[in-house]
């Protein structure tokens, strides 16, 4: 074991990466036209594919597709889409945003994904997360009393998956494997794999546990309180004595020409699925104070390609991150807005937080507009 002196030392002697990787994620929400009529499922998801091709011409590391198994989103199935994203695109990353991996099989997401990496040339990854949403438990015949050992047992196996050898696993809520091999391969030997985090130690833990790189969803409220699991996740890993992996957040955001305009344009799409999401859950309707409030101070990374990017690499340097994912997509916001987004993210957001992360003086930006 090391000594606490050299643990202290891999978590405070770490800057922030100056190559961190810049990504977006899209949960499939289903948009809205000029009229504000909602468009079909189908038009929604040739427009995640139009949007990830833009996101790969202007720069974007990553492009990130969330799974849901509800009607306000068009998205159940991350790789089908992934898969079309990759016949059109070149050099960007392919991900999930998450899959749900307590509702899913291990060996099949394995298998889907692995698929997708050979199709793209080796650009596949998984966030394997429980969501933030339970439809597809009963959908898929799951117990909701489970929730907590589904996704235990299911990492536990998808871990073993990873080696690409052959596994011998048993558990108690699916079927056991017997020198089982799972195909197909990946080329590399290798599909990069995160965990998603919500902000609970036992779930930073879980992931130091599997020695995964751990995805940080930053949904709202100060960037900062989550330093301390930053620290958490990097200690274990030197108790662990196990290499240092890549520690990644994704937050909510919208980029326009200017502060006023971003701040309008994503407001009303702000409050609808906010208020949506709320009346399910008990929350009260939110304000234009709140929504201001979370621009300038929380986790809400909208305005001009200028104030984005400051704000992005301050949350980076002040969590010494390795990727930053920006979920561009904002309720039933149209397709044409979503697609400026994109765009003034490559072109701008991404160059300017590079050049801000190369200066020597500390970035400052965590107030935004």
């Amino acid at each position: 074991m090391k000594n606490q002196a050299t643990v202290r030392s891999a978590v405070e002697g770490r800057t922030v990466n100056k190559h961190l990787e810049l990504g977006l994620d899209t949960f499939g929400d289903v948009t809205v036209d000029a009229d504000g009529r909602p468009l079909s499922y189908a038009q929604v998801l040739r427009n995640i594919v139009d949007e990830a091709v833009l996101a790969d011409q202007v720069g974007v590391d990553f492009i990130g597709v969330g799974e849901h198994h509800r009607d306000d989103f068009a998205v159940t199935s991350p790789e089908v889409v992934l898969a079309a994203i990759a016949g059109r695109t070149e050099r960007i990353r392919l991900g999930s945003a998450v899959t749900v991996l307590s509702s899913d099989d291990p060996v099949r997401v394995f298998e889907r994904f692995a698929t997708v990496d050979g199709i793209s040339g080796g650009r596949a990854e998984v966030i394997l997360g429980r969501g933030s949403f339970t439809e597809s438990f009963p959908l898929f015949g799951y117990d909701l009393g489970d929730y907590e050992e589904l996704f235990e047992e299911k990492l536990d196996l998808f871990s073993d998956l990873l080696s690409e050898d052959a596994v011998t696993w048993q558990g108690r809520l699916r079927a056991p494997l017997k020198d089982q091999q799972v195909f197909p391969k990946t080329e590399s030997g290798s599909l990069k794999t995160w965990v998603g985090v919500g902000g609970s130690p036992a779930s930073v833990l879980r992931a130091v546990n599997y020695r995964l790189p751990m995805m940080l969803a930053i949904i709202g409220g100060d960037p900062l309180r989550f330093r301390q699991f930053v620290d958490l996740y990097r200690r274990a890993l030197a108790e662990t004595e196990g290499p240092d992996l890549p520690v990644g957040v994704h937050s909510p955001g919208h980029v326009a020409a200017t502060d006023e305009e971003a701040l309008e344009q994503l407001w009303p799409h702000f409050r609808a699925n906010r208020d949506r999401i709320g009346a399910e859950r008990g929350w009260g309707p939110v304000t234009r104070d709140a929504y201001e409030r979370e621009a300038r101070l929380g986790s809400l990374y909208v305005g001009s390609p200028e104030t984005v990017a400051r704000k992005i690499a301050a949350t980076a340097s002040a969590l010494e991150l390795d990727r930053f994912d920006l979920k561009y997509s904002n309720g039933p916001m149209p397709h044409e807005q979503l697609m400026t987004s994109v765009e003034l993210y490559g072109t701008e957001v991404i160059p300017r937080v590079r050049e801000l992360l190369a200066e020597e003086t500390p970035v400052e930006g965590l107030v935004a507009v």
